[in-house]
Order: C-alpha cells, then sequence, then structure tokens
C-alpha cells in the first residue's frame, strides 16, 4: 500500500544564490544603498536592483528590511564584526604600524563628535550617534542590544535589526588606521568599546577630576584650578545636542551636574586663594546659566561678602528668593537662608572665610 507520508515526499531544494546576489545581499544587511552598493560591486545601479529582486524571490522574502535581517540571521553580516565576505587582503604597508595610542577621538561633551588623525568623521543620522554616545558613556561596559534599543528609542521600539545595523556603520566609519582591530567589540551578551583603541573626551574629564581631588586632599587650591579649568575646557557647548531618547536625557542631566560642580569646586579654590574678583565673576556666569540652583547662589553670596560687597550678597538671596517663589512656588532651602543670616551677622568663620588669603 503507497504511503502518504509527508516525510516520504521530495523537499523543496534549498535556493542557492550566486556569487554576486550573496555579495549584494551582504551590502544590504550593512545597511547600503542602492548606489552604495553599485560603487562597492563596481556595479550598474540597475543591476543592484535586479540582483536584489532575484534575491527576494529566492528567499522568500517580503522586502529589504526582510533581506536585512536575513542577512543577519544566516551570518552573511556578523554584528560588530562587518561582513563574511572573502577579500583579498591588502599587502602591509613597508614601515606601516599602529601609532602609539588611539588614533581615534570621541568627544561627546558637547555634540558628538569624532576624528581621525584630526579629519572629522561622518557619525550618520542622530539615533546613529545615540548609538555611539551610549558605548562611548558606557566604556568598559557591554551594553546588550536591547539596552540599547531601551536606551536610544525608549518606547518607540524599531525592529531589532537596526542596532547591528548601526553599529557596523559606526565600526566603518571609526575604523583606525588600515589594522584590522576593531572599534567596537560584539559577543553574545552585546556591545562595547574596545579598550584603548579610542581617547574619549570623558573618560579624561574623569581622570582630571580625580587629579582635582588630589590636589585638594594635598591643600594645593592652585593646581585644584588649574586641573578644573583643563576639566571645564573640555566642554563645548549644548550637551549630546540634537540626540534622542531617555539615555541621553539623563547621561544630559547627569553631565551637566558634572559641569556645574567642577566650576564651584574652582570657584572654592579660587576663593581660597584670595583670587576674589575671578571667583565672583565665575559664580555670576554660573548662577545666570542656572538660576535656581541655590548651592551656586549661595557660593556667589561668599564671594560677594568676601570682596567686601554685603548689600550685593543679600541682593542675590533675595533675588533667588523671588525666582524660587514664581517658578516653584517655594521658600529657600535651609541652607540659603543660613547664608544670609551669616552674611548680616558677618559671621566668617561659619562663612567658611575665616581662614582664606586675603
Amino acid at each position: 500500500m503507497p504511503t502518504t507520508a509527508t516525510t516520504d515526499r521530495p523537499t523543496a531544494p534549498v535556493p542557492v544564490l550566486g556569487p554576486e546576489e550573496r555579495e549584494v545581499l551582504c551590502a544590504v544587511g550593512r545597511g547600503l544603498r542602492d548606489d552604495e552598493i553599485a560603487a562597492a560591486l563596481a556595479l550598474p545601479e540597475e543591476a543592484v536592483a535586479e540582483h536584489l529582486a532575484r534575491i527576494l524571490v529566492k528567499l522568500g522574502l517580503r522586502d529589504r528590511a526582510a533581506a536585512i535581517v536575513h542577512a543577519f540571521d544566516s551570518g552573511l553580516v556578523v554584528p560588530g564584526r562587518g561582513p563574511r565576505t572573502r577579500r583579498v587582503s591588502r599587502a602591509p604597508r613597508i614601515g606601516a604600524g599602529r601609532a602609539a595610542g588611539p588614533e581615534v577621538r570621541i568627544s561627546v561633551l558637547g555634540p558628538v563628535q569624532a576624528w581621525q588623525g584630526g579629519r572629522p568623521l561622518d557619525l550618520g543620522p542622530f539615533r546613529q550617534q545615540a548609538v555611539l554616545a551610549a558605548l562611548t558613556l558606557c566604556a568598559g561596559r557591554t551594553l546588550s542590544r536591547q539596552k540599547l534599543l531601551d536606551g536610544v528609542w525608549g518606547t518607540e521600539q524599531p525592529l531589532a535589526n537596526v542596532v547591528p545595523v548601526y553599529v557596523y556603520r559606526l565600526r566603518k566609519a571609526l575604523r583606525a588606521g588600515d589594522g584590522p582591530d576593531p572599534v567596537i567589540e560584539h559577543d553574545r551578551r552585546g556591545y562595547r568599546l574596545v579598550s584603548g583603541t579610542v581617547d574619549v573626551d570623558v573618560a579624561r574629564l574623569e581622570d582630571l577630576v580625580a587629579g582635582v581631588g588630589t590636589a585638594e586632599r594635598a591643600g594645593d587650591p592652585a593646581e585644584a584650578v588649574r586641573l578644573c579649568s583643563r576639566a571645564l575646557d573640555l566642554f563645548r557647548g549644548e550637551l549630546l545636542a540634537g540626540l534622542p531618547g531617555p539615555l541621553a536625557e539623563l547621561e544630559r542631566l547627569r553631565l551637566t551636574e558634572r559641569r556645574i560642580a567642577l566650576a564651584q569646586r574652582r570657584a572654592e579654590c579660587r576663593l581660597r586663594l584670595g583670587q576674589c574678583s575671578e571667583a565672583t565673576a565665575e559664580l555670576f556666569a554660573l548662577s545666570a546659566a542656572n538660576p535656581l540652583n541655590e548651592p551656586v547662589a549661595a557660593m556667589l553670596m561668599r564671594a560677594l561678602y568676601r570682596g567686601g560687597r554685603q548689600a550685593d550678597a543679600l541682593a542675590v538671596f533675595g533675588r533667588v528668593r523671588g525666582r524660587l517663589a514664581d517658578a516653584l512656588g517655594v521658600p529657600p532651602s535651609g541652607m540659603l537662608r543660613r547664608t544670609q543670616r551669616m552674611i548680616l551677622r558677618g559671621d566668617e568663620a561659619g562663612l567658611g572665610l575665616a581662614g582664606a588669603a586675603r
């Protein structure tokens, strides 16, 4: 009796892509446009479109987005490592080698920017820049694909394959020199910046902040002022300008507080050195930029009092009290009120000015 079991039926042959079709699918998976694929593979743009149409039919795929997903799922493109294609390796240049130290610089203390050998790099659209900012601000830690999706897109979740596409484009933009070493690594847990391959301004900021603490503990306010100034010079305009997503918003707030704290520490050290006019000018600017910041207002009041301007110091208290009432409907904090009382009493010890240089 003939069997009707489906296991006895011959299976349809698995479609096999030709070499050029494989190259085109690989390039599509990397997120390249048809014109970019044509330029990379030395093909007419019409031929690229024809190849892609055949690929979709052979693989039973709906559209280009499905082709991108297939390229990653099949291993043609490996997240964080680029395409699995056989290329002829270029012979190493005689005398060529990686220069000492990182060749790529990334800055996130302002608009996100990157340079290689002083040449600015194209980091792509804002969402792609936000992925780089997340990896940069979390240097030394591995971020999963979901963590990046949550941090950069929030509740507006895109297709999951967009992260490896963006990472591939960033790796291509950031590749240091002609060497094979990646700037962004990938493993089963996620993505991270490779330690030592990139000079990151936020890492230099943390080194300088540590140096400020050392100088303060050593009783060297002049060195602390110098290091604070170097750290503040790293900030360049609006932090993470234009970047979307909850992670960028949180980091914007955190880095703003970092900048304010550094400016306060520099002003404090200037007061200890007797540089009252410099401290006052800096605190006026800081207070104008942060009109509801009461610790900054209290420092400005102390600096003005230290310079013999008691009336101006008390006027600062009045202005901040009015702003707090208008904007938040709250009175000044206990700290700000104590500063006012000490100024009225002339309590230099309480204001921390008794031992200041004159």
